[in-house]
């Protein structure tokens, strides 16, 4: 027993081991919590400066200003602050989020790449404060490829179950997936790309919640939707090739009172979910805009009728 014992830890090390050099971990967590501690009862003002020489300078592509060019500095600022005074609410967790980052991660990564093997290398990741922003996703910033980012805020805030294997799952296809299929700023490709990150999630997890999904986030997308399936997947079909009312699909705006904030992850884990009844998610994960639109196109079709 104690010889099995031996060989399971050497495999479950060697599995983290594989994991960690495929990509190279800037965790900012602990430069935000010290600038925090440091600045504690002064001024907002002065903590605001202290996040900016602190944590920002560190990682200034993502929290530079130009990120956002109809945003004034001063609302930028108040943005700072909001997160500065809000941290205590969630310290605890967003604490527990980041010590367990990689122990988390790399088991994640070793599982992904039984299913793709090809995944190689991530390259860079980021672990950070990311002022409200997101749990996790990929950003391209200008002289970079995409990089791949988590919030440990909005993790500790949106992310309540212990086991995240299904997220990061969802993230790393991302990754993967965007070598093949690329970038495209049509509505069609985001309910692809990210519907497609959905499926792979539970495929590879099949206990996964809806929770675990993301598919809870602002509100019970499922539950919303089944009852108006037919008006979701029209509303699709109607901006397929647009990014007409994108904000509304796949971020927060809302687009009418029956449908909910990121409604188009539904209807895209279920386009996903249609196309794998006759390909493997290795299969899917290939195809190309050019292969990949038909398939969307016709799934959509057996989903509802529309006009």
């Amino acid at each position: 027993m104690r010889h099995i014992l031996l060989a399971l830890a050497a495999l479950w090390l060697s599995a983290g081991a594989a994991a960690a050099q495929h990509y190279q971990l800037t965790d900012l967590t602990s430069a935000f919590t010290a600038a925090y501690d440091r600045t504690e009862g002064m001024p907002l003002p002065l903590r605001i400066k202290a996040f900016k020489t602190d944590v920002a300078e560190r990682f200034p592509e993502f929290y530079g200003r130009q990120r956002y060019p109809g945003m004034s500095q001063a609302d930028y600022d108040t943005r700072i602050g909001r997160s500065i005074e809000g941290f205590a609410a969630i310290r605890e967790r967003f604490s527990s989020k980041a010590s367990q980052f990689a122990a988390l991660l790399d088991p994640a990564y070793a599982s992904f790449i039984r299913e793709f093997p090809d995944m190689g290398d991530i390259g860079q990741i980021y672990l950070i404060h990311s002022l409200g922003e997101m749990d996790g996703g990929t950003r391209n910033f200008t002289g970079s490829n995409n990089v791949l980012i988590f919030g440990a805020d909005v993790m500790g805030r949106a992310h309540p179950y212990a086991d995240e294997e299904p997220f990061f799952h969802h993230e790393l296809f991302h990754v993967y997936h965007a070598r093949t299929f690329g970038g495209c700023a049509e509505v069609w490709c985001s309910l692809w790309s990210e519907g497609l990150a959905v499926y792979v999630a539970k495929t590879l997890n099949p206990d996964a919640t809806e929770e675990q999904l993301l598919l809870t986030v602002p509100e019970d997308i499922p539950a919303a939707v089944d009852p108006n399936l037919r008006e979701a997947v029209c509303a699709v079909r109607e901006r397929f090739s647009t990014s007409r009312d994108i904000g509304a699909l796949f971020s927060s705006d809302r687009l009418n009172p029956r449908l909910p904030p990121r409604f188009a992850y539904y209807i895209g884990y279920l386009v996903a979910r249609e196309a794998g009844r006759t390909h493997s998610v290795q299969d899917l994960a290939q195809l190309d805009q050019a292969a990949a639109r038909p398939i969307v196109e016709a799934s959509l079709a057996r989903l509802a009728r529309c006009a």
